[in-house]
């Protein structure tokens, strides 16, 4: 089977050497060490996933994540960042970035949330159902586009996996752990906010449709109401 194929950028040349080889055992890595090389390379050749460094040459982690974000929508993006601030991790996930880890790093955390990106879109193309109706909208999972009569909204991959996750359990309460567990794979403090970030969102698409909404559970989690469905 072939291997999927990763653009990993870092411009740290001993840690670029050491993460690349520990994941060539894995995946067929592309290295880049400036931004703006990456970026290029992105818009000519077709890549799995995405594990990038923040603090770039020439064009930053962030500015890269989101010229990614403009010509694909749900390609998985990983940071990688010596930036410790969870303002930083936000602003990460809120750029698109699927997971953020802080340096130094586990090599065993990084392939394993990478295998599981890389998984889970392959259970979206095998298994995923055509499309779920609920109120106005159509979702096609395995497309991540959300359609109402008059528009269509592209969602990232962890926004479709999340939607998915809530229509696969309607009207159901759902514990925070569960959700995490199951979509990122650890329930750690950082998840917890990226899940938050990702439930906003949602709600954000949401907020003109009376039929759908998004609830919070206080201390338990949420719940996804759609009424006659």
């Amino acid at each position: 089977m072939d291997k999927k194929k990763i653009l990993y950028v870092e411009d740290d040349e001993t840690l670029a050497f050491l993460t690349a080889d520990n994941l060539e055992q894995h995946f067929d890595v592309v290295h880049c060490n400036t931004g703006k090389k990456a970026f290029d390379l992105f818009c000519r050749e077709d890549f799995d996933l995405c594990v990038c460094d923040i603090m770039l040459p020439e064009m930053d982690g962030f500015e890269l994540a989101t010229e990614i974000r403009k010509r694909n929508a749900d390609i998985p993006i990983i940071f990688l960042s010596a930036k410790t601030m969870k303002e930083d991790r936000i602003k990460g996930l809120r750029l698109g970035a699927d997971d953020y880890l802080v340096k130094p790093y586990s090599i065993e955390e990084l392939i394993l949330k990478i295998e599981i990106f890389l998984n889970r879109s392959q259970k979206y193309n095998d298994k995923a159902p055509k499309a779920y109706t609920f109120g106005h909208f159509t979702f096609e999972p395995e497309n991540y586009l959300l359609s109402l009569p008059d528009k269509e909204i592209t969602l990232t991959e962890r926004e479709a996996a999340l939607l998915k996750f809530f229509l696969d359990n309607p009207n159901t309460v759902l514990k925070r752990e569960k959700i995490l567990t199951s979509l990122w794979g650890t329930d750690d403090y950082f998840s917890g906010r990226s899940l938050d970030v990702f439930i906003s969102r949602l709600r954000k698409i949401f907020k003109e449709e009376t039929h759908v909404r998004i609830e919070n559970i206080p201390r338990v989690g949420f719940k996804m109401v759609i009424d006659d469905y």
